[in-house]
């Protein structure tokens, strides 16, 4: 296609503000689907773990004709935490489009991929999403965006923004948010403002070739896919070319295939030209950060810059009594093998070998970038053991420095005040404070450690209707000691079958995790004690039997429904001391083998 009739763009917004069901209207309007074909909803969604959280984790490539024009879009994540992401996929693009909640306005992760678009000098196109709420505020959201351009230094240019209304889930945009609606129309207003304000791809197609890698897929008949832009140059099917690698090595490689994508599909070519977005097979080794270039005028581009991470965990291999029942890989090999192949598609991470014991350091952008990590391996088949997350220090100028977040809470005027208390006691300082139609939003200054395990102390302190969102503001000085967790924990005393009446006894000294019947291990954590301090419990304690009965003491057992804990809860729960034991089948908490319960 011709050069001048490509545009390409990124999708960026906080999470749950709409990207990819903005995408599947663009795409549907565009008539890519038959009247009667059956579309799965969040199409760009298709790694199971994002529709089960309602995420995207990682980008997505996807196409759609508009006119003469090809627009090429890329769906970003909006997490923090996948961060690399947003920073890697930008190189593709030429222009943003900015999804803004009608409601909430930008958030704390709006701020993050914001900076990442103006640092790499591309326009930004708003789209003011949801505006069917009842409690939405266009112009004011509006007005938040340009405070938020004018904070990061934009240029002129940029804060004279064009901007959109409208809700991707009824499928429909107006010029005006006062203007008239119907559902299914106005899409297009999305397509002309990128045609009209995002220019075409720079580049020039006589020269050599340079096309950067800046994602990996997989395919199963060809193995690994390189996905970048061509920024200069062309590509043919059985070219041969040279790959300029990280480490400043040069590997010559023979083109098998390419890949255009049409929808959410990949679409076989024969060749691409400058300012394509592609999938290149002919490298099993390709990584992110490579470029594809000419054999006889090689000119590798700028190596790709990433946050650095600021949590690190151990991946240990399972030494439970209960190790190797469930699990297909549960080797050490096996884990290095799979942590090594997953930092070659994600940059953000890195993975070193433990100088004392058996294990790796995994290090990432945050908790749930590695709890995304372990519920993947966990789901292929992985059996392994994750200590608690520390955060990642440094030393400049002799002193200790640490990362430091911005947290906004978003939370009902009464629960505020336990907020402030909480993240108080945690090294939080409250930097602003808005309160609208008894809803208070609170802005935070607050140590990344304060932040390790508090979401579900929230959840709890506001009834589940708090909203808290954060993201990386600084290194800063240490902050000094954090309290950990207050209570203790219930330990097995040996292997048994829990019972019901043991449980039924044990539930007056705490909460538990279990139920009855489940098979249990010496040192598996079961319960939290209400006390301080760890207590060691027999389960299976039953009750003694004679013949005689009384009316009132012989009564049913009755047991309060044990806590059911997600993996980020019982990472977040742990001590130093504790382990979480994570199988294809069941995650448990227990005691290291240096704990006191084995002394």
């Amino acid at each position: 296609m011709d050069q001048d009739k490509i545009r390409n763009v990124a999708i960026i917004a906080h999470v749950d503000h709409g990207k990819t069901t903005l995408v599947d209207q663009l795409f549907r309007h565009s008539g890519m689907f038959r009247d009667n074909q059956q579309v799965a909803e969040r199409l760009m969604d298709s790694m199971d773990l994002e529709r089960e959280r309602g995420i995207t984790i990682a980008s997505k490539n996807g196409s759609y004709i508009y006119g003469d024009y090809k627009i090429n879009i890329i769906d970003t994540p909006g997490h923090a935490d996948f961060g690399g992401q947003v920073e890697r996929v930008l190189r593709m693009a030429d222009g943003v489009v900015l999804l803004v909640d009608a409601q909430e306005g930008p958030m704390p992760q709006t701020f993050f991929v914001v900076k990442k678009a103006l640092a790499a000098d591309l326009p930004i196109l708003v789209v003011v999403n949801k505006i069917d709420k009842d409690a939405a505020r266009c112009e004011w959201v509006v007005d938040e965006v340009f405070d938020l351009l004018g904070r990061l230094d934009a240029p002129d240019s940029t804060l004279d923004f064009p901007v959109v209304y409208g809700s991707a889930k009824e499928g429909y945009m107006v010029a005006d948010h006062n203007d008239p609606y119907e559902p299914g129309k106005g899409m297009d207003l999305i397509s002309e403002m990128i045609i009209k304000h995002v220019p075409p791809p720079a580049g020039d197609p006589a020269a050599p070739l340079q096309l950067q890698i800046n994602t990996i897929d997989y395919s199963p008949y060809l193995g690994r896919l390189g996905i970048g832009r061509l920024v200069n140059g062309n590509l043919r099917i059985n070219d041969n070319i040279v790959v300029a690698r990280r480490d400043g090595s040069v590997k010559p490689i023979r083109i098998n295939k390419i890949f255009s994508f049409v929808g959410d599909q990949q679409v076989p070519v024969e060749s691409a030209s400058t300012g394509d977005i592609v999938a290149v097979a002919g490298m099993n080794d390709v990584t992110v950060g490579v470029t594809f270039t000419d054999p006889d005028d090689p000119r590798p581009l700028p190596l790709i810059e990433i946050d650095p991470p600021t949590i690190s965990m151990h991946f240990i291999p399972n030494d439970s009594p209960f190790a190797g029942q469930d699990g297909k890989y549960i080797t050490s090999r096996h884990l290095e093998e799979r942590l090594n192949r997953e930092t070659l598609a994600d940059v953000a991470l890195q993975v070193e070998p433990l100088t004392e014991g058996v294990g790796f350091r995994v290090s990432g952008r945050g908790e749930l970038h590695l709890s995304i990590l372990i519920e993947k391996m966990r789901r292929e088949g992985y059996e392994f053991q994750v200590t608690r997350p520390h955060v990642i220090m440094r030393e400049e100028n002799g002193k200790t420095i640490e990362p430091y977040e911005e947290l906004t809470v978003d939370v009902d005027e009464q629960y505020q005040g336990v907020v402030i208390e909480k993240l108080g006691k945690l090294k939080g300082v409250l930097t602003d404070m808005q309160v609208e139609n008894e809803m208070s939003r609170m802005v935070f200054k607050i140590p990344t450690r304060g932040l390790l395990g508090y979401r579900s102390e929230f959840m709890t302190d506001t009834r589940g209707m708090g909203v808290m969102n954060y993201v990386f503001s600084e290194w800063g000085p240490y902050a000094g000691e954090l309290q950990g967790r207050k209570n203790g924990a219930m330990i097995v005393k040996e292997n048994c079958t829990s019972v019901a009446f043991a449980l039924f006894n044990l539930q007056e000294r705490g909460a538990l995790f279990i139920r009855p019947g489940q098979d249990l291990y010496k040192g598996q954590i079961i319960g939290e004690n209400c006390r301080p301090a760890d207590l060691v419990v027999n389960p299976a304690k039953g009750k003694k039997l004679t013949n005689m009965r009384a009316s009132g003491s012989d009564d049913a057992v009755i047991l309060t429904p044990p806590l059911d804990m997600s993996l980020e809860d019982c990472i977040s729960y742990i001590d130093d001391d504790e382990l979480v034991e994570i199988t294809p089948k069941i995650i448990r908490l227990r005691k290291q083998k240096n704990a006191k319960i084995y002394a």
